[in-house]
């Protein structure tokens, strides 16, 4: 059953969810600019901050504010009046694959970080937000000095991974590299992930900073291991490759001096991310575009 949640704008936005389907498709640019309206889909995975529901039943975050602001680009920019389905999917690999294979106005909002090899299946916006990558345990276990030293540090530990993601990839790289009869236990989800390190000492896991930083703050028995930070990652939003909407939302990050200075953007990370976490964020951004 089709629920409206919510109305963004003056009319632009009407977010509706709806049942997943394995294949979904929404109005083309070209189809839009001829009507001057588009239906759009949006395909999200749940997360804290980023796509979530506020204490009046709003969903909200990050990326849905974003997904806003395209939308007033877009109107003014092209009189264009973006009408939205936001279908939520909390598996990242049917989500994925969800966007992958649909067809026109379809966008994705799971915090999917770029790279070359997924270039080959979906495309993506420019950059909306830089990541960290942290290696969490429980805070009683012994802070890693090296990575070589991880066989050592966590000796009887099994890594987390959370399955299909970079997550997975990075564990198995630490695995393969310095600690080759490592065990590895699999995850379905962050909360999964979080839940399990801090409810007991027997695993370590990389996880995105934001989810850290939310569990930490409630009071989670977590602790970083800085020795294994990456930071270089960057989130985009995701479309069905030859999307012709891939012009659209790349002029609307890049507008002005980039939507990502903008006042805009920064009242946006703060509002739903804090402002620690947002200094935290925009200085890894800082130190990514000088190299």
């Amino acid at each position: 059953m089709n629920t409206k949640c919510r109305l963004l704008g003056i009319g632009l936005l009407m977010i509706v969810i709806v049942a997943c389907s394995s294949k979904i498709e929404g109005d083309s640019f070209e189809q839009s600019l001829e009507r001057g309206a588009a239906e759009l889909k949006i395909v999200y995975v749940p997360a804290p901050g980023f796509a979530y529901y506020d204490e009046n039943g709003e969903l909200t975050g990050v990326s849905i504010d974003i997904m806003q602001e395209f939308a007033e680009f877009v109107h003014y920019a092209q009189g264009i009046e973006i009408t939205y389905e936001f279908i939520p999917e909390t598996s990242f690999s049917t989500f994925y694959s969800m966007v992958k294979n649909a067809r026109g106005g379809v966008f994705g909002l799971g915090n999917v970080t770029i790279t070359e090899q997924r270039r080959l299946e979906i495309g993506f916006s420019p950059p909306y937000l830089t990541n960290i990558a942290v290696l969490i345990s429980h805070e009683d276990i012994p802070t890693l000095r090296e990575l070589h030293t991880i066989s050592e540090d966590f000796e009887g530990l099994t890594g987390l991974a959370f399955e299909a993601t970079l997550h997975e990839t990075r564990i198995k790289n630490l695995r393969d590299t310095y600690w080759q009869d490592m065990g590895i236990g699999f995850a379905n989800s962050n909360s999964e992930i979080l839940n399990r390190v801090a409810e007991t000492g027997n695993y370590f896991a990389y996880i995105d900073i934001y989810n850290y930083w939310r569990a930490a703050e409630a009071g989670a028995p977590l602790k970083l291991h800085p020795m294994a930070d990456l930071a270089s990652e960057r989130f985009g939003v995701i479309m069905p490759l030859n999307s012709d909407w891939d012009p659209i939302i790349t002029s609307f990050f890049d507008q002005g001096q980039g939507f990502r200075t903008s006042r805009t953007y920064r009242s946006i990370l703060e509002r739903h991310l804090g402002y620690e976490l947002t200094e935290k964020l925009e200085r890894a951004r800082e130190d990514a575009e000088q190299f």
